[in-house]
């Protein structure tokens, strides 16, 4: 499989906003493997991108843990079995779900998937105070486990900054360096992005030729 790892510091940060704008951008196709709660996720990706989606995978119905909705559910997350349904060829843009460290069963993570996928990192950070210890952990993780991070979006999905925010910003972005690929903006609570803006974003994140 070819294409991206698209993961966040937290649940909620922005991942299927960028996912979606990395995937019409490049043309790749968008694969959840697990979701936990309502598929909204696919559905859109699927209606802000256009792309190919592929739908199978873990669906659970409880929006909590992987780990907590399978043991709901009465199930248990393998990943021999997520991996055997992965599709085979072409290009992905792959979500997973929370965070690199949120367990899927008592004894894995969603880095171990990550890690048997082997494709390349995309984080996905907060704007807001905390992001610098969230988003260096999430990317030493990453790294420990010899994934390529291919670099750090900024979510400002959590609207305006106060001054204590701004000035946190400031140091994660010193931080990072050219690790930051870009950021995106808030919008008014309630708003969709427009799907016209989607890849003019991609464009600012990812200075690559979609194909």
């Amino acid at each position: 499989m070819q294409g991206f790892f698209v993961t966040g510091t937290d649940t909620g940060v922005g991942k299927t906003v960028v996912s979606a704008a990395l995937a019409m951008h490049m043309g790749h196709g968008y694969w959840k493997p697990i979701q936990a709660g309502p598929d909204s996720d696919t559905a859109e990706v699927q209606r802000l991108a256009g792309c190919r989606v592929f739908d199978r995978g873990v669906r659970l119905p409880d929006p909590v843990s992987p780990h907590l909705a399978a043991e709901r559910a009465g199930a248990k997350i393998q990943l021999s079995t997520i991996l055997a349904q992965a599709p085979t060829d072409g290009s992905w843009i792959v979500e997973g779900a929370g965070g690199v460290l949120v367990p899927l069963n008592d004894r894995e993570k969603m880095i171990d998937l990550m890690t048997l996928l082997s494709l390349p990192v995309v984080v996905v950070a907060r704007s807001a105070l905390g992001t610098i210890n969230h988003t260096l952990l999430t990317l030493e993780a990453a790294e420990a486990r010899g994934l390529e991070v291919a670099g750090v979006v900024i979510s400002h999905a959590d609207g305006e900054l106060s001054p204590a925010d701004s000035a946190n910003l400031v140091a994660l972005r010193e931080a990072l360096g050219p690790r930051l690929l870009g950021e995106i903006p808030s919008l008014a609570a309630g708003a969709e992005l427009p799907i016209s803006a989607l890849d003019a974003l991609a464009a600012r994140l990812w200075p690559v030729q979609a194909g």
